[in-house]
């Protein structure tokens, strides 16, 4: 379960949930002109079944629903019917039933706060539900923002040994010959460090061929966190022509390295593959 993998949809579904059920307890119906005892019942009494199950428990498991579709495999349906599309129904059952709850008081009864309560969240759950289903881009962006890939570590940064010859005072090189003694190849040098001419015949040292220098190094692929604007299909790395998963619109997604062009990505579940169209991607 990646909770980075719900959206602003399914946060306002979690929100409209968590007040159905905080408008449960509240008072329901109350006794007119009551001013002492016991002046009001909320939908938790069995005198108003089936209240309880028709509205509030039948909008947390609609929620519950949409909420568990995002982590379930993509094409699950039940009975033909995605799990989301099941908490749609649910919810605009839940909505319903709460508005006819409000014309459902008898003499000698008046509606409590948690009537209307119970129906504007019951109302906005069965809304946000439906929105959802239509692919709104208000409702299908993430809920939270994407992580950011941990930086390397660079080599020669605080705490850690430098590359040789870097840092530090480092020993100076012996000057050829002495004070006093010849230089290797028969040379003298003089006062200065000049060196003297050759006896006659004697062959000149020959320099030393310098080794060559290193290019720089190609710049390592640093890992981020990507969706996708529609749903894109991930190829094997292998090559194969058959997708082995397919990235949602909505759920971020961790690039690992690039193959030209493409991207190889990272599912929630794991799975690795190359993501070919990375056109309009999101970065995080």
């Amino acid at each position: 379960m990646n909770i980075r993998s719900l959206t602003r949809g399914d946060g306002a579904v979690i929100g409209a949930a968590v007040l159905l059920l905080i408008a449960s307890f509240l008072t329901f119906y109350g006794v007119e002109g009551c001013t002492v005892g016991e002046c009001g019942v909320s939908a938790w009494k069995t005198e108003f079944f089936p209240l309880l199950p028709s509205v509030h428990l039948l909008g947390l498991i609609a929620a519950g629903l949409t909420v568990a579709s995002r982590f379930q495999p993509e094409g699950r349906k039940v009975f033909g019917i995605g799990l989301n599309q099941w908490g749609a129904v649910l919810a605009f059952a839940a909505a319903w039933d709460a508005l006819w709850a409000l014309f459902n008081g008898s003499n000698g009864l008046e509606l409590g706060v948690g009537a209307y309560l119970s129906f504007l969240a019951a109302a906005a759950l069965a809304a946000v539900s439906v929105l959802s289903l239509t692919g709104l881009a208000a409702f299908k962006a993430p809920l939270l923002p994407a992580p950011r890939p941990q930086p390397q570590p660079q080599p020669g940064m605080y705490g850690q040994q430098p590359y040789p010859g870097m840092g530090g005072p480092q020993p100076q090189p012996q000057q050829p010959g002495g004070y006093g003694y010849p230089a290797p190849g028969g040379q003298d040098l003089s006062y200065g460090g000049q060196p003297q001419p050759h006896p006659y015949g004697a062959p000149a040292p020959q320099p030393q061929p310098q080794p060559m220098q290193a290019g720089p190094a190609a710049p390592e692929f640093a890992a981020f966190w990507f969706a996708v604007p529609v749903a894109r299909p991930l190829f094997a790395e292998d090559g194969s022509p058959s997708p082995i998963a397919e990235l949602a619109p909505g759920t971020w997604y961790l690039a690992v390295d690039q193959r030209g062009p493409a991207l190889i990505a990272q599912t929630q579940d794991g799975r690795r593959g190359v993501l070919q169209d990375t056109s309009g991607i999101q970065r995080g």
